[in-house]
């Protein structure tokens, strides 16, 4: 088994907590993720990426811990989004555009500064593509307390979510705050999305929000069933992509080994590739059978005369 698990790997505290902090942010990525993916939200949470860097960058540059900028950064960008776009479901994307330019130039802004005030190399790779061998043990409590906070309060509005998701009208006529409930699910792709910042990057994170979320959307046919696979999708994955990475560093002498989070994303496109198989397969069959079921060109067709 050595080809598989390099040396070191169970022993090294560096992976221990990578693993911990991977997995936790995998799991409310999920769940969230199956969410924003029902609601048509994906831009949104694109965007989320982009602020996230905003706040990554800035925490930065005035020396605060990153995760704190990274959520945030994206608490101010989802408040801004939904209060901006809340009078009408089609002004969601006008207000998330808008901000997400916004969010663009001031990120440009703050790693320029970062780069040229700061005699720290790397500053840049870190905020935008990850490095979760670095992150320090003490921030698990702390992931792990946002993490439950999250996944906690869409348990308890995850009805009127719903239903607002699929009918709008209908959740109003009901009288359910719809306005509230947007800005409520919207703080928690905000955490989500700052979470899996400090794993793979802010600018890649939207790959643990959305991917292992539209796998299992695409396989399943339930809520319940739908984030229960999309958490163990999203929890393989990193947990894969931990492993790859730690042993890339044995591939090559010379080398220091490749990014955990190329390994996620590579590893969930891969994954949202193949769960359309399943589909295609039952497509083709029902062409087929619609074939199989037509009249020969020499057996006479029902209701033509000749």
């Amino acid at each position: 088994m050595h080809y598989v698990f390099e040396p070191g790997l169970f022993s090294s505290d560096p992976v221990h907590t990578a693993v911990l902090i991977g997995s936790v942010t995998a799991v409310v990525s999920a769940v969230v993720g199956v969410f924003t993916v029902i609601r048509s939200q994906s831009f949104a949470g694109h965007a989320l990426t982009d602020v996230a860097t905003t706040g990554g960058s800035a925490a930065y540059y005035f020396g605060i811990a990153p995760l704190t900028g990274f959520i945030g950064g994206g608490l101010l960008g989802a408040g801004a989004m939904e209060v901006a776009g809340v009078q009408r479901v089609r002004s969601r994307d006008l207000a998330t555009g808008i901000v997400l330019g916004a969010a663009t130039g001031i990120a440009a802004l703050f790693l320029y500064l970062d780069t040229t005030t700061s005699a720290t190399t790397g500053a840049t790779q870190q905020i935008l593509f990850g490095s979760i061998f670095t992150v320090e043990a003490s921030t698990i409590p702390v992931v792990s307390g946002l993490s439950a906070l999250t996944v906690v309060s869409l348990a308890a509005i995850h009805r009127p979510l719903l239903l607002g998701s699929v009918s709008p009208e209908l959740a109003s006529a009901r009288g359910i705050r719809t306005r509230w409930v947007g800005l409520a699910f919207m703080l928690s792709m905000a955490v989500a999305v700052g979470l899996s910042s400090i794993a793979i990057g802010s600018i890649l994170s939207t790959a643990l929000l959305i991917g292992p979320a539209a796998t299992a959307l695409r396989l399943t046919r339930s809520l319940a069933s739908s984030i229960a696979l999309a958490c163990v999708f999203g929890v393989s994955t990193t947990l894969l992509g931990i492993l790859l990475a730690y042993d890339s560093a044995y591939w090559d002498s010379s080398s220091q080994g490749l990014p955990v989070s190329f390994f996620i994303v590579a590893i969930t496109f891969a994954g949202y590739l193949c769960s359309g198989i399943p589909s295609i397969r039952r497509d083709s069959m029902k062409r087929q059978r619609r074939t199989d079921d037509r009249p020969s060109g020499d057996a006479p067709v029902p209701g033509v005369t000749s």
